[in-house]
């Protein structure tokens, strides 16, 4: 493994996790070289050549079991059992998907602000789209993206974290198939920890989507994260993921079943009830959401209810979920 350098801190590491990503996980990689003392790289079942150019790069290569569903979870805990069992204990780790790219200070910013604050657990800063013009989706992302800052109830796959507290409440949840860093941090914070959004500019993210269909998949996995969030941590106080559940539920099958009740109950003039959509992307877009982000945050409820009942199906069944890609 080729050395980190010599301003690189000892005590801070990374891991990133990925597959297939290309050109895309060779950024990744090179945005880290020099920057923290190890790098360990995580693959589920690339074919494209990922594991030559991670161990090129100086990465410690971890490969999952194939036999195995991969989930992004599974894979970042294979990472932090890597650190944890082997060599020196990092006292942070950068989290970072193989699709990003960090951005030039955010390791010195993130870590001084983590040793500055003895409760924080997480440390995320701005994840940005490389080319939000380029497709109608990448730019519905980089909007996702802009979230307010300080302290915050969780964070995404990009962030610098406390390996103390990663310990303390046993890494991720391998079980889940999307929605792991919300529900690590719903852990966190009922042990005491932080989590902080800072101002400052962390991960170019390549999210290369240019089909409705990648879309709708990635809305339906965000619905089937709410509800497994929701069945995890939705009871009192925490009330995890049950407002965004409900609001799937409300604005997708409900709009149109409460229409066409009303309509067999009061005739056909009932199916006016369906103008609430149109009136809650109006609503959405008087807000400051944008015309074109409004309208497909009322239609991506649709897809978001589609996978609520997935999560629930598989788990009357007794079925395990499978990952749900949308590239």
């Amino acid at each position: 493994m080729t050395p980190p350098a010599p301003s690189a801190p000892r005590d801070l590491a990374a891991i990133v996790i990925g597959r297939n990503e290309g050109a895309r996980l060779i950024r990744c990689l090179d945005s880290l070289a020099g920057r923290v003392a190890r790098i360990v790289y995580v693959d589920s079942g690339s074919t494209d050549g990922s594991l030559e150019a991670a161990r090129q790069r100086g990465a410690e290569v971890v490969e999952l079991d194939r036999t195995r569903p991969f989930t992004a979870a599974r894979a970042r805990n294979a990472g932090l059992a890597r650190l944890t069992e082997t060599g020196p204990l990092p006292r942070h780790v950068q989290m970072v998907d193989g699709d990003c790219e960090l951005r030039e200070g955010w390791i010195e910013t993130a870590r001084a602000f983590l040793d500055a604050t003895p409760a924080a657990a997480v440390a995320c800063g701005r994840r940005r789209e490389r080319f939000p013009e380029a497709t109608l989706w990448n730019g519905l992302i980089d909007a996702e993206w802009d979230t307010p800052v300080g302290r915050a109830r969780d964070c995404g796959g990009d962030a610098m974290m406390r390996l103390e507290a990663l310990v303390a409440v046993g890494f991720y949840n391998p079980a889940l198939i999307a929605g792991e860093e919300p529900e690590l941090c719903v852990r966190l914070r009922r042990a005491g920890w932080e989590i902080w959004r800072l101002e400052t500019e962390m991960t170019w993210h390549d999210a290369a989507m240019t089909r409705f269909g990648q879309w709708w998949t990635r809305a339906r996995r965000a619905g089937h994260a709410y509800a497994e969030g929701a069945h995890l941590h939705g009871a009192p106080p925490e009330r995890h993921n049950v407002a965004q559940m409900r609001r799937a539920l409300i604005w997708g099958p409900g709009v149109p079943l409460a229409a066409a009740l009303a309509a067999l109950v009061l005739g056909p003039w009932a199916l006016a009830l369906l103008l609430v959509w149109p009136l809650q992307v109006l609503r959405l877009g008087l807000r400051g959401t944008g015309w074109r982000r409004a309208l497909f945050l009322t239609l991506g409820k649709l897809p978001e209810a589609l996978g609520v009942a997935q999560f629930h199906l598989n788990r009357l069944r007794g079925r395990n979920a499978r990952l749900i890609e949308y590239k």
